[in-house]
């Protein structure tokens, strides 16, 4: 998909179809009323005729439109004008993309990104655009035999800008939307796999070959004889019901002067869950492949740093393991020992992402002085419970970071919630036989395993972010989400433009 900005009159743009909003109740938006002053009235007398109401999900094609020089009129329901915040201009922009894609053009220019959003700026408008519509034209189709095929394939939009002097912010939200996008594609696809495609070995496989697309990115790929070596017995202990061999994969991006303190990003990568001998219910058990999501987030957002060669120096680490019963598996009731050297008893091993990323945060305190740590992992379900699909859950041991990725959520309309991590909830991983369990009571869930990684960041600045619950889509519309690459990448360039300032 191609897309640019432009600023110039709707009346005068000769296109297979123009888009224009419409408010609740029948009223024309700013380009909608220049638009139909300049065909005589022709939008206005359809709407007192009653086709189009302006609700959100709503919409009117027109054909043979009065004075006009586009081939077709895409009129589209915008709600309420007061109530059009950041959700409801992406519900718009999403209806229009898909009704848009149905009507088999190639070609529109869309004046929706002059809308009065609460709050927000035309890049801002601009950037969302793009983003909520290549989120809602994407497939994954790669492994059907019979794919389906638009009659005509839309290959190309314009987004209206009000002035000239905003087509400069306008065209580097565009580069920045175009970014995420490309990332949260990545992620998406990558977690769209099945497990016997994706495994830890082939996303050591697509990380070697995204380090290969540009001289700023490297990789180093650990197999088990060194993660054996280095006593990696927290991550192995994983590992070991599976035939599958594990890998810690680092994805170095050095887009910033030497010596710079890198930002850490750190990846769960379980591409697929039984729970081990801890096994799980049979029903939807094949969501599980979605449990490398962090991984793929991690990937998706180094995509996006070297589209946009942030000055920056950010390392993407990826802990990649199966959790599957066998005979060789982790067993609960065993005694296993961390890299960190603290020892931890098993008490059930569908607890394994902690497992897996205490180890690659050790591995990260050892080999970098990292800036600031984050890790991404489809956690707990008890986070899913607590926050329900639409916020990312949040810890952290360092109120400014807390803040920053707050904030950058807040920005790319991919939101977290903070949650406590509380001395408190320490407790309940207490164990009679090891340093620590890995679990905790029922109660609280999402923070007791917060807690258990916390006892391995203690020397410097991180946050956790449980994707449990918005790395996935069930049912109907049964995928990955691609997020938090939107948010993860707001946080770096919010990161980018502060050390320009």
């Amino acid at each position: 998909m191609e897309f640019s900005v432009k600023s110039g009159n709707p009346e005068k743009q000769r296109t297979a179809c123009l888009i224009i909003g419409v408010y609740e109740s029948r009223r024309l938006s700013p380009a909608a009323e220049q638009f139909d002053a300049a065909t005589d009235g022709f939008l206005s007398n359809l709407l007192r005729r009653g086709d189009l109401e302006g609700k959100i999900g709503q919409s009117l094609l027109l054909v043979h439109t009065p004075h006009a020089l586009c081939d077709r009129v895409l009129v589209v329901g915008c709600g309420r004008e007061r109530d059009l915040d950041d959700r409801r201009y992406r519900q718009v922009i999403t209806h229009m993309a898909n009704t848009l894609h149905e009507t088999g053009a190639t070609e529109a220019v869309c004046y929706l990104t002059e809308l009065g959003v609460k709050g927000r700026d035309t890049a801002w408008k601009v950037r969302h655009a793009v983003e909520a519509t290549e989120e809602a034209l994407y497939r994954f189709d790669e492994l059907k035999s019979r794919k389906d095929q638009p009659r005509r394939t839309l290959k190309r939009i314009v987004l209206s800008v009000p002035s000239r002097r905003e087509l400069a912010p306008g065209e580097q939200a565009l580069r920045e939307a175009l970014a995420v996008a490309a990332g949260v594609r990545l992620a998406r696809d990558l977690g769209n796999l099945p497990p016997n495609i994706c495994t830890p070995v082939h996303l050591a496989q697509r990380a070697q070959t995204l380090a290969e697309s540009d001289a700023r990115l490297s990789v180093q790929v650990l197999g088990q004889p060194e993660l054996e070596a280095m006593g990696a017995g927290a991550l192995l202990a994983v590992a070991r019901g599976s035939a599958q061999p594990p890998r810690l994969i680092a994805l170095e991006y050095r887009g910033a002067a030497d010596g710079a303190k890198p930002v850490v990003l750190v990846g769960k990568g379980v591409t697929f869950d039984t729970g081990g001998i801890s096994i799980k219910p049979a029903a939807e058990m094949d969501l599980m492949k979605y449990d490398m999501c962090g991984a793929a987030a991690v990937l998706g957002t180094l995509l996006a740093c070297r589209d946009l060669q942030l000055p920056l120096h950010v390392v993407g680490v990826i802990a990649a393991v199966e959790n599957m019963p066998g005979g060789n598996a982790t067993r609960p009731g065993d005694v296993i020992t961390s890299l960190s050297g603290q020892t931890v008893e098993i008490l059930n091993t569908d607890a394994e992402g902690r497992l897996i990323l205490c180890d690659a945060l050790t591995w990260v305190e050892r080999h970098y002085d990292p800036a600031v740590v984050v890790d991404i992992a489809t956690l707990t379900g008890a986070c899913v419970i607590a926050l329900g699909h639409h916020p990312h859950g949040l810890f952290s041991n360092h109120a400014p970071l807390t803040h920053d990725l707050l904030d950058a959520g807040r920005q790319a309309a991919d939101r977290a919630w903070e949650l406590p991590l509380w001395d408190d909830y320490q407790d309940g991983l207490d164990s009679n036989f090891a340093d620590m369990a890995n679990v905790g009571p029922r109660e609280g869930g999402a923070i007791t395993a917060a807690c258990f990684l916390a006892r391995y960041t203690k020397k410097f600045h991180w946050a956790h972010l449980d994707i449990a619950g918005t790395a996935w889509k069930s049912g109907k519309a049964k995928g990955a989400t691609g997020r938090p690459v939107p948010l993860l990448t707001q946080f770096l360039l919010d990161r980018a433009a502060a050390a320009r300032a």
